[in-house]
């Protein structure tokens, strides 16, 4: 057991070391020995948080000690909530001016880091503000320009709230990525780029399940000897999801293994991933004509439907959701116990994306993947890939998720 000491000593060896120390990060097992705040520490328990994950055990100790920091793990395993606390605990409450910036690819990714850290900050009154497009601009001004400490938003409507000097960055203390490989990719590279010109020198931390070596590449150009802390290929993957696959002759038949699941898709909330738009918007039609009761989300829906649809989801009123890769990453909905790949992702990086929107901190969870004759290849790729394994779907579905 970790003592105050011991962190101590921990974040001074952090902060003296300019090497790559990825093997000496220091595991601290509880969130108690971590010398964090006494609201904090309330807020957290009293929200459900007992001990930290093995990515939150390695991460709290260096973000705090200001260090630049990549750090990979993944899905389910607490990397969001790891920010937030972080944040929670850097920020000067007395001080209303943001200190920390946290930049999401999708609308509800940040949303819900907003949520988060309001939850968890519940006793230590700070302010935060999800700052995101689709939204009227009056909102977002009216609410930045009274200066929130945490600010989690879309790259596109935090660079309009720089640009248009509402969003004051001079109090900056840090600048967080979260799904950096997807953020620096090519979609938002460019608005990333313009972000960070407006920055005072700022820590940076970037967070993701995958880190492709060329986006590791690309952090020598704004980072400044980071603690890496990196999981290895064959670490990448969720212990608590069962994965299973179904196959089928042809295209047509996995719609008919579709609704033969169906009973077994609403014993719980169920995801069902497709890999275009179009496919969702068919899928969802193909299974309402048949009287089964889904809903559905896609990125080119208007902002407002969204977040209607994903409210009624988390409440209950839908058990059955149809989206594509937009919901993959970091969306939270504790309740999810089954994922269905009705189409395998194109990247294989994705399906660890997808398969992590169940089995969340713990929980059991249950993936079903409906795969051609000729896409079996493919899916002994990303078995061996993730070192894995994928089962054929049993016919006694009964015990999926028996313990």
């Amino acid at each position: 057991m970790a003592s105050a000491a011991a962190v101590a000593v921990a974040k001074q060896q952090l902060l003296s070391d300019d090497s790559d120390i990825s093997a000496n990060v220091p595991a601290i097992s509880r969130f108690e020995s971590m010398d964090l705040k006494e609201e904090l520490l309330k807020g957290m328990f009293t929200y459900g948080f007992k001990k930290p994950s093995a990515i939150q055990q390695r991460f709290i100790v260096p973000f705090l000690a200001g260090k630049d920091l990549i750090a990979q793990a993944s899905s389910g395993t607490g990397k969001t909530s790891a920010i937030a606390l972080c944040l929670l605990q850097c920020v000067n409450t007395s001080v209303r001016e943001t200190q920390a910036l946290v930049l999401s690819p999708t609308r509800e990714l940040a949303m819900q880091t907003q949520e988060l850290t309001s939850n968890l900050g519940v006793y230590m009154g700070v302010a935060s503000h999800a700052c995101v497009g689709g939204r009227a601009m009056q909102e977002d001004t009216t609410s930045v320009d009274a200066g929130p400490q945490i600010i989690s938003g879309t790259p596109g409507r935090v660079y309009d709230m720089i640009r248009r000097k509402h969003l004051r960055t001079s109090s900056l203390k840090v600048l967080v990525l979260d799904e950096a490989d997807e953020m620096l990719g090519k979609g938002f590279k460019e608005q990333i780029h313009d972000i960070y010109r407006f920055l005072p020198p700022t820590q940076v931390v970037l967070v993701s399940a995958t880190l492709p070596p060329d986006v590791l590449e690309m952090t020598n150009k704004f980072m400044t000897e980071p603690v890496r802390i990196l999981v290895k290929r064959d670490e990448i993957t969720v212990d608590e999801i069962r994965q299973y696959f179904v196959s089928v002759d042809k295209e047509e038949y996995k719609f008919e293994t579709l609704c033969d699941l169906y009973d077994t898709l609403t014993v719980a909330h169920a995801v069902i991933f497709c890999n275009t738009r179009k496919k969702v918007e068919w899928l969802s039609r193909k299974m309402t004509q048949e009287q089964f009761s889904v809903s559905s989300i896609h990125g080119e829906m208007p902002q407002a439907e969204r977040e209607l649809i994903m409210k009624d989801f988390r409440d209950g009123k839908s058990r059955v959701l149809i989206t594509t890769d937009v919901w993959s990453r970091g969306i939270d909905v504790e309740q999810i116990s089954l994922i269905v790949n009705y189409d395998l992702p194109l990247a294989r990086e994705q399906y660890i994306h997808r398969i992590g929107r169940t089995g969340r901190f713990g929980r059991r969870g249950v993936a079903i993947s409906l795969v051609k004759k000729d896409e079996i290849k493919t899916l002994k790729d990303i078995e061996q890939f993730y070192s894995t394994q994928i089962e054929e779907l049993p016919s006694n579905l009964d015990t999926l998720f028996q313990v």
